[in-house]
């Protein structure tokens, strides 16, 4: 992928349409103006200043650029990504995670959370000019052979241990801290039905994050895992698919608790499936469970978002966020606005970048979307991509 400036100066994007990211109707004909990456102004109608370099897309519906939750742009979404990562040296995976990036803005993901990168490489793409800007969490804390225990974050003993790892990232500048609370599937001999950490443990990383000024994600499989980080007041649980040995067991009391706290749940939607790319088989089993928890925990108040786990596997792409939209509106029943307001305007709030990002307006970067369609309509016009303009940069310029 071939990198450019980011856009300088001033120019003005039509449209035939317009979501800012908050509204429930969308507006007509439009006018963004933009200088140096930001929106200057968003006018009704086909007004610019004069003199002022015009880009008209003409029949489409712009929307603010989407914003996934969840990502590892260490990972190529390819058959083996642990492998494929571990020969790799550093400054090979940087490069590979800048492609993962383009992958991800060339289908319309503007912005990106990295939940776990190996050896803190994410800061090193947060803002590169052209490719999504990325919020980073560096490697997840986790566990002596826990789950991704090789991406380079392993706590020592106990509560001193795991505050030891908090200071770390901190001190290292990451936005958000990421905590195993359960083990997972990418990482040999551990078990996504067992909890990781202790509940004092897990207390202890929260108070050590919010104390030092970070948010905490917990990646939760487990039941017990899902009540034991509720309990310990992080601030959005990842996954939550109440994983046991044999399916998908999830107490109503924890569905409650996470529901009366307004947890974030990071919902694991978006995954492509077609001739060459397949369900895991444990996963599809559990698939009809998982949702029905996911029903349930918005009923109870829970704020979902979806949270793509973006490169684990062939069938999560990185630019994968516009399927997990589909998918939010068809098997959880959102509305279309529904969806577009988890990744746009409500995803920002969640990534700590509601100033700046996931609406159309005044004062936000000129992350811009052009889709053929209306998705408030139809879903699926969110698939239908035909410009994207990142910090205010024209994605078509990239050869």
């Amino acid at each position: 992928m071939t990198e450019f400036p980011a856009q300088t100066g001033r120019f003005a994007v039509h449209a035939d349409r317009l979501f800012d990211g908050v509204s429930q109707r969308l507006h007509g004909r439009s006018t963004v103006l933009v200088e140096d990456g930001r929106i200057l102004a968003v006018d009704l109608g086909e007004v610019s200043p004069a003199d002022v370099p015009v880009v008209d897309l003409g029949d489409v519906t712009l929307v603010p650029g989407l914003i996934d939750t969840h990502v590892h742009l260490v990972f190529d979404a390819s058959e083996d990504p642990v492998s494929a990562l571990a020969a790799r040296s550093d400054s090979d995976a940087i490069a590979s995670m800048k492609e993962m990036a383009g992958v991800a803005a060339r289908g319309g993901v503007t912005t990106l959370r990295d939940l776990g990168d190996r050896d803190y490489l994410s800061l090193a793409v947060r803002e590169v000019p052209g490719l999504p800007t990325v919020v980073a969490a560096g490697p997840p804390i986790t566990t002596p052979a826990g789950h991704c225990h090789f991406l380079g974050s392993v706590a020592g003993p106990g509560v001193a241990g795991v505050r030891r790892a908090v200071r770390e990232h901190a001190d290292r500048g990451v936005d958000v801290i990421k905590l195993m609370a359960s083990g997972g599937h990418l990482t040999a001999g551990t078990d996504p039905a067992r909890s990781q950490f202790t509940l004092e443990e897990l207390r202890a990383a929260t108070d050590e994050a919010h104390r030092l000024g970070l948010p905490v994600v917990a990646h939760v499989h487990a039941p017990d895992s899902v009540a034991r980080a509720a309990q310990a007041d992080v601030d959005g649980l990842e996954h939550v698919t109440f994983w046991t040995e044999t399916g998908v067991e999830a107490p109503q009391e924890t569905i409650d608790l996470v529901g009366a706290r307004r947890l974030v749940v990071g919902a694991s939607a978006g995954f492509v499936v077609d001739a060459n790319r397949q369900l895991d088989q444990e996963f599809a089993v559990r698939l009809p469970g998982i949702v029905d928890v996911m029903q349930r925990l918005h009923r109870a108040g829970a704020r979902i978002v979806p949270a793509t786990d973006a490169g684990i596997n062939p069938t999560k792409p990185h630019d994968v966020l516009r399927h997990a939209l589909e998918q939010m509106v068809h098997l959880l029943g959102l509305s279309p606005f529904e969806a577009l307001l988890t990744a746009t305007s409500q995803a920002a709030e969640i990534c700590g970048l509601g100033h700046r990002k996931g609406r159309i307006a005044a004062g936000f970067d000129a992350d811009l979307v052009a889709v053929a369609g209306n998705p408030l309509d139809d879903i699926a016009s969110i698939h239908r991509v035909t410009s994207v303009h990142v910090r205010g940069a024209d994605l078509s310029r990239v050869e």
